[in-house]
């Protein structure tokens, strides 16, 4: 027996019940029997310009060339585009994603975290103004069908066998990351080939490299032509800590400055204690109000915005600094630093800022991304 859905063959993850064998490996997904056949949802034809595209900056003369392969390869294998944080990744799939869309074939952007998959449908759709684009997430589900269609990983179950193309953005995070019955929903939902986005890549993209079953192509430069802001680090007791913070705050009083915490409990008490002195407000995936929290941040209604790992990834605001607070914490590991300090100096207009990575001790990971920085910059 095999699971179509999540490819799961160990038997001792099938179950008989009235109607036959169902897997339990990916029963929390909804319930299917092993002889079922997979056609979850119905999906409409492309329309004719929906093809159509305008980018608000032309690609520069490197990521045209990282475009073109791009769409040269993923006719007949996988690719892999690595490129650092701020390149304009989404940018370069824009061809490939128009070439599939004009031949009327279904193209799926996935993501693992919803506020990312908000985020990229209203940039796809400011790009192909004549498609519809739908995000179908947590919250959003009420519509799945349209031209172009941006998910959450999670929701790939619905799309079994429908996408001519799937586009995985930065398939190193969590919950992805080392879920095995994720990716094979993923891969199933897929009937064409993939393209996976990222700036870190991991062990099992690694090793799809060395067998040479993908292509890999690498691109080092942000389009505005400036260097990745290299961290600096404060290492200090809690209380050194919080001066550390304090200071950087106050140094840059004058621009945003979103603030990452690894725990959902020290994000509510650095707030408590920072609200008395700023314009401040916190955000995490638990929060019922994240979304009105975030798009105040944006509106540069908010000065101070603390935040979990809820937006390491993927999120675009303009003119930020950023500090780590805890950087040696557990919970985040290398690739996490990399893209929370990848957060500043990613617009045209402001391409510089600062990052502070603020510690309890020195820590590897924290070590391993200002050389991470510093070689992608020579």
């Amino acid at each position: 027996m095999i699971c179509k859905r999540c490819l799961n063959e160990d038997v001792k993850y099938f179950g008989l019940g009235s109607s036959g064998y169902y897997c339990r490996k990916c029963i929390s997904f909804k319930r299917i029997l092993v002889e079922e056949e997979l056609n979850n949802v119905s999906l409409s034809e492309i329309k004719y310009d929906a093809n159509e595209y305008l980018l608000q900056y032309p690609l520069t003369i490197l990521q045209k060339e990282i475009s073109e392969k791009c769409l040269m390869n993923i006719q007949n294998k996988d690719v892999l585009i690595e490129a650092i944080c701020g390149s304009g990744k989404t940018e370069i799939v824009i061809e490939t994603i128009a070439h599939y869309l004009k031949n009327n074939k279904k193209v799926c952007f996935a993501i693992s975290r919803r506020q990312v998959v908000l985020e990229v449908a209203k940039r796809l759709q400011t790009i192909f103004k004549k498609a519809k684009v739908i995000a179908v997430c947590q919250g959003s589900t009420n519509e799945t069908d349209g031209d172009l269609i941006v998910c959450t990983t999670h929701q790939c179950y619905r799309y079994y066998q429908a996408f001519d193309l799937l586009i995985l953005d930065e398939p190193d995070a969590f919950p992805y990351k080392g879920n095995d019955v994720l990716k094979n929903i993923v891969r199933t939902s897929c009937k064409g080939n993939i393209i996976y986005l990222t700036a870190t890549i991991d062990e099992y993209l690694k090793g799809r490299i060395k067998e040479d079953s993908i292509v890999h192509l690498t691109f080092n430069k942000r389009p505005h032509g400036h260097d990745l802001i290299v961290p600096t680090v404060k290492v200090g007791n809690i209380f050194v800590m919080m001066i550390y913070l304090i200071e950087w705050l106050n140094y840059n009083s004058y621009n945003q400055c979103l603030v990452f915490v690894p725990t959902i409990k020290i994000a509510e008490n650095l707030y408590k204690f920072l609200k008395v002195f700023y314009d401040v407000d916190y955000c995490h995936s638990k929060l019922k109000n994240s979304d009105e929290v975030i798009d105040n941040f944006r509106n540069k209604k908010t000065k101070i915005l603390i935040s979990t790992t809820i937006l390491e990834r993927g999120i675009t605001i303009d003119n930020i600094n950023v500090c780590v607070f805890y950087g040696d914490h557990s919970v985040f590991d290398l690739a996490s630093l990399i893209q929370m300090s990848g957060r500043v100096g990613r617009s045209f207009y402001h391409p510089f800022g600062n990052c502070l990575f603020i510690t309890n001790s020195k820590n590897e990971n924290v070590d391993s991304c200002v050389r991470v920085c510093l070689n992608a910059n020579k």
